[in-house]
């Protein structure tokens, strides 16, 4: 799944337009809508749209040990 579905998917969950979703991070829907269509989201945008629609977001890299690098929107670096 790219990221611009995650994105759409969650603002249909929250019912709230990605136009709208743009705006709350203090993004122009034009803008904010180009880069979903290349789907060049950032991961510090990431952060913001999980904070603006109140959810948790998580980036990992899990190895084959079960040891993991994770980063979310709570600005963390967790090493497990």
């Amino acid at each position: 799944m790219k990221t611009s579905d995650m994105i759409k998917k969650l603002c249909n969950k929250k019912n709230i337009s990605v136009s709208e979703l743009a705006r709350r991070i203090g993004q122009s829907p034009q803008n904010f809508g180009k880069k979903m269509k290349r789907d060049t989201v950032t991961l510090s945008e990431m952060m913001q749209i999980a904070d603006v629609m109140d959810v948790t977001f998580e980036q990992s890299f899990i190895m084959k040990n079960g040891e993991s690098i994770t980063i979310g929107n709570d600005n963390y670096i967790s090493l497990m």
